[in-house]
């Protein structure tokens, strides 16, 4: 999931230089819309857009305005809800950008208030939902910390023209506490878990369904089995299960298709031979 070199050097020399200018503006207490001034330039100087092209400043929606939105060949790629960095981030205006998102088809939102990034894939579901992707505190982070570095990047002019954002999102999703825990409680690695406890211990009878209420109640923290996070986990890994499921199956029948086509025609072939 890299980019090149040159994109990689000038966003770790373009977070440096902006951690001191977010740090300035913070105590000075700045505005709502002198943060936008800076947040405008930090996606042109450290992400590469083009500034005046790319990003527009008070994007129309039906009515109202979102504070900032980034295109690239006139498709928007991601709209920006913009709050003063003294202002502390908060769901409700979140809600306000999703809506922002769903009436322009847009699946990607920044929220910021230039000293902390949250990252948003909107879903176009019934009722439109909307997921954290990250959470990137940019004054109390070192500029060369990894993950820093990779959001960036994956945000970044050059990161959304290679679909960068789905792969860190991709990645995310799987490396997820939530995801990790419905990982551990799926069937095949319960399965793998009881073969192995045998293995170690030949005379302990265990069964999956105890493994699996053990886990839940004794290994495992409560929050990554229950509630929305948890559900929308589990969720995501049966539908990627069904998903690989269909394609072995797809696999076996092209396959099978493949060995009976050149069975067919050795058959032929066989015959030709035989009458001559």
């Amino acid at each position: 999931m890299s980019v090149p070199k040159r994109v990689h050097d000038r966003v770790v020399a373009g977070i440096r230089r902006y951690q001191q200018i977010f740090a300035a503006a913070k105590r000075r207490d700045v505005s709502e819309s002198d943060t936008a001034v800076i947040i405008a330039d930090f996606l042109a100087d450290v992400l590469g857009y083009e500034k005046y092209v790319e990003i527009t400043t008070e994007f129309a929606i039906r009515g109202t305005y979102c504070d900032l939105a980034i295109k690239l060949g006139g498709t928007l790629c991601c709209l920006i809800e913009v709050k003063a960095i003294g202002v502390e981030l908060k769901d409700q205006h979140v809600k306000q950008a999703v809506d922002y998102a769903a009436n322009q088809g847009s699946e990607w939102i920044a929220l910021t208030n230039g000293a902390v990034w949250r990252i948003y894939r909107v879903e176009f579901s019934q009722p439109i939902g909307f997921t954290l992707v990250a959470e990137m505190e940019l004054l109390n982070t070192p500029s060369r910390d990894a993950a820093l570095i990779e959001c960036f990047e994956s945000l970044s002019r050059e990161g959304f023209a290679k679909d960068r954002l789905t792969e860190f999102f991709e990645q995310r999703q799987a490396t997820s506490r939530y995801a990790l825990a419905a990982t551990l409680l799926s069937e095949p690695m319960l399965k793998l878990l009881r073969r192995e406890l045998r293995r170690v211990f030949p005379g302990v009878k265990v069964t999956e369904d105890f493994l699996e209420k053990q886990l839940k109640t004794e290994v495992l923290k409560r929050e990554l089995v229950e509630g929305d996070h948890a559900a929308v986990a589990a969720s995501m890994l049966r539908k990627l299960a069904r998903r690989m499921e269909r394609q072995r199956e797809r696999a076996r029948t092209d396959e099978a298709a493949g060995t009976g086509g050149d069975a067919s025609a050795g058959s032929q072939i066989e015959q030709q031979t035989g009458t001559h």
